[in-house]
């Protein structure tokens, strides 16, 4: 087992470590009167006990917010550190053919393909991970001349497209598929961030003076999807989603560019880019773009027809507060829908218990795979489809503006 393919999310691996961390912690007053005339041996010993706890104490929170699966996917080393993909395709999928007997076998089995890939925006130049999961039907013949929908996942700051496979996703959307609440859609999951990730949140906005990751995010990755996956060009069957920071990207893209997206969900999302010692100067101090990428004044000034679901735990205050705030915002043509879920908070556990009726509520705003140049009907011919008004897994709320 190399160094980079460490798990950080194991139970096992937690465990040594909290062992590890108590035996440091009680050889701290053990050795301490036998190591007097030993200074260098007592700030040894102290110096273990605290890098123990620090390393327990990042693991653990990393267990909680799904982060980074292993070691490698922290420190970017090593070959691609996602677990969960079925394959690795060239630059820019440029060889997603030779996936096709893949594909054909896991359709058998009821089963979407995962595969990761690097892709190179036209406009930005920026490279960066993406991963990819094609329905069971993407190599069926009968779908041949059929555009998919499209969901883009974003995933939560600092996380990247190998979380995909940690949220349990490909199961998900293989169930969600087979019992027809969702059509066959291609799921395309980008890294948002880049590289550093620790310490270089990019809230998914065009930087002043810096990254354009909204625009990578965007444009770039929407344009390669069409060209390169075979994806509808209709706006309604375009769909962004995420949670926590994710949940905010999702909400501030599709108010940004209706044109080209009908649909968002946000699990714990957020109203405005935060201000914290893990996000950078984004703005410079220009207030206007500021104010372009907050979701609560897009929603009031620049209301667009596209729909929105916001999902919160009663226990997420700053998260319940922002989506109160934009719910008072909206003006039609914007609907948002919002949900409080409750005893939940702000953790993966959260997000988790919500996949399957966020896929839900997608399946029944998107469209079905059609046609290319033909408008497809939102309702997708899979009905059933509608959600009960209370929503499932505890929602306490519904409510439409």
């Amino acid at each position: 087992m190399s160094f980079s393919s460490i798990r950080l999310d194991s139970p096992v691996n937690m465990i040594v470590v909290v062992v590890l961390t108590l035996l440091a912690i009680i050889a701290v007053p053990w050795f301490w009167d036998r190591w007097k005339r030993k200074r260098l041996w007592r700030s040894a010993t102290i110096l273990l006990a605290v890098v123990l706890l620090v390393v327990t104490t990042g693991m653990a929170g990393n267990m909680i917010g799904g982060f980074f699966p292993t070691v490698g996917s922290l420190i970017g080393t090593g070959v691609y550190s996602g677990q969960g993909t079925d394959a690795e395709a060239a630059q820019n999928g440029e060889d997603l053919e030779k996936l096709r007997d893949t594909g054909v076998a896991h359709a058998r089995e009821g089963k979407g393909t995962v595969v990761h890939m690097k892709v190179t925006g036209r406009r930005t130049k920026l490279t960066r991970d993406v991963t990819v999961y094609l329905p069971p039907q993407y190599f069926d013949a009968a779908y041949k001349e059929l555009r998919f929908p499209a969901i883009e996942w974003i995933p939560n700051y600092p996380s990247g497209p190998e979380v995909f496979a940690v949220y349990g996703m490909p199961q998900q959307l293989d169930a969600a598929i087979a019992r027809k609440a969702l059509p066959p859609t291609v799921v395309i999951v980008p890294d948002p961030t880049g590289v550093p990730k620790v310490g270089h949140d990019t809230e998914c906005v065009d930087e002043v003076n810096g990254t354009a990751n909204d625009t990578y995010l965007t444009a770039d990755l929407r344009d390669w999807a069409l060209q390169k996956l075979g994806v509808s060009p209709n706006r309604q069957g375009w769909t962004i989603a995420g949670w926590s920071s994710g949940g905010y990207c999702a909400m501030n893209l599709v108010t940004r560019h209706p044109q080209w997206y009908g649909q968002a969900v946000s699990v714990s999302g957020y109203d405005k880019a935060q201000i914290d010692a893990e996000t950078e100067d984004l703005f410079h101090g220009r207030q206007d773009i500021n104010d372009a990428n907050n979701v609560r004044v897009n929603v009031r000034l620049h209301p667009s027809p596209v729909q929105i679901l916001a999902i919160s735990g009663d226990k997420e205050n700053y998260e319940s507060y922002a989506i109160d705030q934009i719910r008072a915002a909206a003006r039609p043509p914007l609907q948002f829908t919002s949900w409080r879920v409750r005893d939940a908070g702000h953790n993966m556990n959260t997000f988790k218990s919500q996949i399957p009726d966020v896929l839900a509520w997608i399946g029944a705003h998107t469209t079905s795979p059609a046609p290319a140049g033909r408008q497809a009907d939102t309702t997708g011919g899979v009905l059933p489809w509608p959600l009960p008004k209370s929503g499932a897994h505890g929602a306490l709320a519904d409510t439409d503006q």
